[in-house]
């Protein structure tokens, strides 16, 4: 069985079609944690911050999947912050948050097994070449061909997201779950990459 390290792993869509693994999964939000849970129970969950896991753990596991915060590479963030009016900055400029290509760096100068790291497009030209499938990027040691998926669902209502990315939330309470779904990989991309890192031909993805 391939033992799977899911870092950043919010509710799990990346991992909702894989099968036959065994994941521990590494997410700093209990409350998304106990999301994560309720759909994944077999799966080991560590709440604990995902890039010192990382450099602690990295040995321990066949398939690495990392998907760092977004919001600081971000186009909608830094395009809603060039376009607000004086006085109406919504986001101020932070720094882009360079934790994504330490692990890239790190995953590809002392990791033996397979790995990917994913975020999303940013507003910059990337630092070191990804690949992009779907709509994101991704950087790994493995070739990744893109796939045919609709677009992301930014503007969607809770139920199509629901829909979309295969979660129900009803018991979900306190917490926003649109921004939740929009953070969840599409499990079909998720799914891909698994089979792009270990081989397996999935024709109704190509």
């Amino acid at each position: 069985m391939i033992r799977v390290l899911n870092l950043y792993a919010g509710i799990g869509g990346n991992r909702k079609l894989w099968e036959d693994v065994e994941v521990t999964a590494v997410e700093i939000n209990p409350q998304i944690v106990k999301i994560y849970q309720d759909f994944f129970p077999n799966d080991k969950v560590i709440i604990t911050d995902a890039h010192q896991y990382l450099l602690e753990h990295f040995k321990e596991f066949d398939f690495i999947w990392s998907s760092p915060p977004c919001p600081s590479h971000s186009k909608i963030r830094k395009n809603s912050n060039n376009k607000a009016k004086l006085g109406e900055i919504q986001h101020p400029p932070i720094y882009p948050d360079m934790k994504l290509y330490e692990e890239i760096l790190f995953l590809d100068g002392y990791y033996k097994g397979m790995w990917v790291v994913e975020n999303v497009i940013s507003w910059y030209d990337p630092l070191i070449q990804p690949f992009i499938c779907g709509h994101h990027y991704f950087w790994s040691n493995f070739y990744i061909n893109d796939i045919n998926i609709e677009k992301r669902f930014h503007q969607g209502t809770v139920k199509e997201l629901e829909k979309r990315k295969g979660f129900i939330l009803d018991d979900v309470h306190n917490l926003n779950k649109c921004t939740i779904l929009k953070n969840c990989v599409e499990p079909e991309v998720g799914l891909h990459i698994f089979n792009c890192a270990f081989k397996i031909k999935q024709n109704t993805l190509c």
